[in-house]
């Protein structure tokens, strides 16, 4: 039998390789995409990569070896082969090995209106102006969930047993103290009267105010921070927090809340202050007082305080 042309009689016949063309179901070409040879050992291990019409190839393999051919693409799901083992000087062509588009499977994880509320509230129970004096009842959220009673309770509390609070309070019996009201006796004891009756007043105004109250109306205790449109329309709404808020249906509501808490810790101051400081003229005047105080406070929050407000939830 006489040699093919341009071949000597007895040449080394060239060594096994693997060729195939990359496409998707449409037959198109998939260019770049990943094409691993597994073989034994790790010296018959290869990687090549498709060219732009897909096609790759695997040169000098060694015969009698079974190989294993994986071939992935960003978007596709893995081609996986059977076992192949080639003969000597055999040119294996797989030919088109089409690849199927990936199953993505997404999984959405509901989260409750509860949680979400959750996670605002120890956000703001982080809130500290300077980062040092509690701002827990303001929420910077553009869409905040609504509290639940069991939300609205821990705020409260939380403000009312913060070590500031109890500093602030010595700090505020003391000018008490200096101006000798209410009419308590003067020294240590009278001191300690005022320091009771100072954290009674802002521990009622607070839990009935924003917490009790809130509760059973549905209302939310919070200063709602717009911080959007102008200087005009945010000073309204700062002032006029101090007689609406916003309710647990997201509606504006007259504030029966805060109003409330005022008269009710007023009332309740009675119990414990002197008889020359007892008087319902009294409870309403320091009504109005705290009315003006939270247009104030409200004021300061559309303004100064976020600028001023550290590890905030953004």
């Amino acid at each position: 039998m006489m040699p093919l042309c341009g071949q000597q009689s007895g040449a080394p016949r060239p060594q096994p390789a693997i060729i195939g063309t990359v496409t998707d179901i449409q037959n198109e070409a998939i260019p770049d995409a990943d094409v691993k040879l597994e073989g034994l050992v790790p010296a018959d291990h290869a990687a090549a990569r498709s060219n732009a019409q897909g096609f790759f190839t695997f040169t000098g393999l060694r015969p009698g070896v079974p190989y294993h051919l994986v071939v992935a693409a960003k978007g596709f799901a893995d081609w996986n082969s059977h076992a192949i083992t080639l003969q000597p000087g055999q040119q294996l062509d797989l030919g088109d090995i089409r690849l199927n588009i990936a199953v993505v499977q997404t999984t959405v994880t509901a989260v409750s209106t509860e949680e979400i509320a959750t996670r605002q509230v120890k956000a703001e129970e982080k809130q500290r102006v300077i980062g040092i004096f509690p701002n827990f009842f303001v929420t910077y959220e553009e869409h905040p969930a609504p509290l639940t009673p069991k939300l609205k309770f821990r705020l409260a509390l939380r403000a009312t047993i913060d070590p500031v609070n109890f500093i602030a309070t010595g700090a505020f019996a003391g000018m008490n103290q200096a101006g000798d009201t209410p009419d308590y006796q003067q020294g240590a004891v009278g001191y300690a009267q005022r320091y009771g009756a100072a954290y009674a007043d802002g521990f009622t105004n607070i839990m009935v105010g924003g917490a009790i109250l809130p509760s059973l109306l549905h209302q939310d205790p919070r200063y709602f921070y717009k911080g959007t449109g102008s200087v005009k329309s945010r000073i309204l709404q700062a002032a006029a927090f101090s007689v609406l808020c916003k309710g647990d249906n997201g509606r504006w509501q007259f504030n029966y809340s805060s109003i409330g808490g005022d008269l009710a810790s007023g009332a309740i101051s009675n119990i414990y202050y002197p008889p020359s400081n007892r008087s319902a003229s009294l409870v309403f005047v320091n009504a109005l007082l705290g009315m003006g105080g939270r247009v104030a406070d409200d004021l300061a929050q559309e303004f100064v305080f976020k600028k001023l407000t550290t590890r905030r939830h953004k």
